[in-house]
């Protein structure tokens, strides 16, 4: 067993250990009062987790109902956080009471969106079963879903009471959804950890990744602890999501994962910056490189001048420019913002 402490919110702990799943629910009594319990999932993870997550909150007391919706990123609207939050009136939850995202990141935010405007604020846990869950999205308080305009555009800040990463779910994964996960891993390494980066390079991280999963979250909670509400070096985590985000969009948040948009989002900084004398020559070779080791794309099929202009409506635009994180260095990374108007220029369309 794994654990760490994220001092953010009211505080909450991080319990990473295989097998997790089978007491979980010993572990969230520790933590609530709570009465009643909603298990919010979706079709994919729920008729593989569901029964054995219900058993285990009935068997510890708790009085439970689930919310399961479909999976993928079409779910995450404005329409399905109302639903949820309407079925959670329906079943008459109080404050005290207490919500459980059982799935990836889509659940974690659509659950802790909901958990964040029901009531004002009720408590939720976190119990990851990807990869991009376990180790970036279920850590942090993010909670947002998508309009047309662009992706995350409502949202809240609401820290979970508790994440709970039983890494032996990451075997009933598909190999493009473990794939998806690694270039979140990546991307924490190229701004933080050379040293991560290296072992991401040189191993399998199939071997190591508890280790890679631990790795990630104690940066990410440092990061967290600093800058809460994400007004200076939290922004450094959204590093190749700026173009990432455009890139999905510009697919209709089909046909390509969040975690492919980012790893070409990744690769599009960092020629940006080679260009423009930021980032060292060979940087963005050597993450084309590891991106394919993962089979992880490292183009789209939309221009980049198409990608630029998307950019345009990225949440991350501030007054006349755009928030783009380039690197220094594999391990190091800064802020930078760019006029609109240079925005073509800077990238070279």
């Amino acid at each position: 067993m794994k654990k760490l402490f994220v001092n953010a919110g009211g505080g909450y702990e991080v319990i990473i250990e295989e097998n997790l799943l089978s007491s979980f629910g010993e572990h969230i009594k520790k933590h609530t009062s709570a009465k009643k319990v909603c298990v919010v999932s979706d079709t994919n993870v729920f008729p593989v987790y569901g029964d054995l997550v219900i058993e285990q909150l009935r068997a510890n007391g708790f009085e439970t109902v689930s919310y399961v919706i479909s999976a993928g990123e079409k779910s995450k609207t404005p329409k399905t956080v109302v639903s949820l939050a309407e079925f959670l009136a329906e079943n008459e939850f109080t404050r005290k009471d207490l919500v459980v995202a059982l799935g990836g990141g889509v659940c974690g935010d659509i659950a802790g969106f909901a958990a964040a405007v029901y009531l004002r604020g009720i408590d939720y846990i976190q119990l990851p079963t990807s990869l991009l869950a376990q180790l970036d999205s279920s850590v942090g308080g993010k909670t947002a879903v998508n309009l047309p305009q662009g992706k995350n555009l409502i949202g809240a800040f609401h820290q979970p009471r508790l994440v709970l990463i039983d890494p032996l779910t990451l075997k009933t994964l598909p190999d493009s959804c473990f794939a998806e996960g690694i270039a979140e891993a990546i991307k924490t390494a190229c701004i933080k950890s050379a040293s991560l980066f290296d072992k991401l390079e040189k191993e399998n991280a199939k071997e190591i990744i508890e280790d890679i999963i631990f790795e990630c979250v104690s940066i990410k909670a440092e990061i967290v602890e600093n800058d809460e509400k994400e007004k200076g070096e939290r922004a450094l985590l959204n590093f190749g999501h700026t173009s990432g985000h455009a890139i999905e969009r510009l697919n209709g948040f089909e046909n390509i994962s969040h975690g492919e948009a980012v790893a070409i989002g990744m690769l599009i900084a960092c020629t940006a910056g080679e260009q423009n004398g930021i980032t060292p020559l060979g940087t963005a070779q050597r993450i084309s490189a590891v991106l394919k080791k993962y089979n992880l794309k490292t183009k789209d099929s939309h221009s980049l001048l198409q990608t630029v202009n998307a950019m345009n409506s990225d949440k991350k635009r501030e007054g006349s420019g755009v928030k783009l994180i380039m690197l220094n260095e594999i391990g190091s990374a800064d802020i930078k913002e760019i006029e609109y108007d240079g925005l073509k220029d800077f990238f070279g369309v």
